[in-house]
């Protein structure tokens, strides 16, 4: 295993988490205004974006006829669709930068986008834990992938309902929800970030040089 990729892996979504759950707080957007607070999820979604791409690198493609092809098969899906969220996500909180949108280009190109991403995470949460129990238990509290696999399900959850909540309003262009949006990421964040705190790398990183 690439442990120096792992560590990126795991700190890119350590501070894209931070970020998402920093932005979803209540009273942040009104403290440094909706602009910072969109350039805040944009940026947030980069660190998922290219964490994503470093998990899809590690995980390699299934060698068939390997006693683990099955995990790897699994795992390896799941790379790839969390990858494509990712890159969802960021259509979403990139086009919400730009100013003066319509209703109906918001619910195009921010919460179409936004809703997808949120399926594609929460698809690939459902296959990390196949992966999972094919290596571990369906329950073993003692195993960090185990714990961590599971906290990315119940974020990909939370992302859903924040999805649902972000519902663009065709006739004010306002979401259906602001609250359930905002507490959806937030306590996806929070997973998220804890899931990835787990599953960084114990000790120090070995000298290869």
């Amino acid at each position: 295993m690439n442990v120096q990729g792992l560590r990126r892996e795991s700190w890119g979504f350590v501070v894209g988490s931070l970020l998402f759950g920093m932005a979803a707080v209540p009273g942040y957007a009104h403290w440094v205004g909706v602009d910072v607070d969109n350039v805040t999820y944009f940026v947030g979604s980069l660190f998922f974006t290219a964490s994503g791409f470093i998990a899809l690198r590690l995980s390699g493609r299934p060698v068939p006829g390997s006693e683990s092809a099955r995990v790897e098969h699994f795992d390896w899906w799941a790379a790839a669709v969390q990858f494509v969220g990712t890159v969802l996500f960021n259509v979403s909180t990139g086009v919400a930068l730009v100013a003066g949108l319509t209703a109906a280009q918001a619910d195009k190109w921010v919460w179409r986008p936004d809703v997808f991403g949120s399926a594609a995470f929460l698809v690939a949460s459902a296959l990390a834990v196949v992966a999972t129990t094919e290596t571990d238990k369906l329950w073993d509290p003692h195993a960090r992938n185990w714990r961590s696999t599971w906290l990315n399900m119940i974020g990909s959850i939370a992302f859903g309902f924040s999805a649902v909540g972000a519902f663009i309003r065709p006739a004010t262009g306002d979401p259906a929800n602001a609250s359930m949006a905002n507490l959806g990421t937030l306590v996806g964040a929070l997973c998220f970030l804890v899931a990835a705190l787990l599953m960084r790398p114990l000790g120090r990183v070995p000298n290869n040089s």
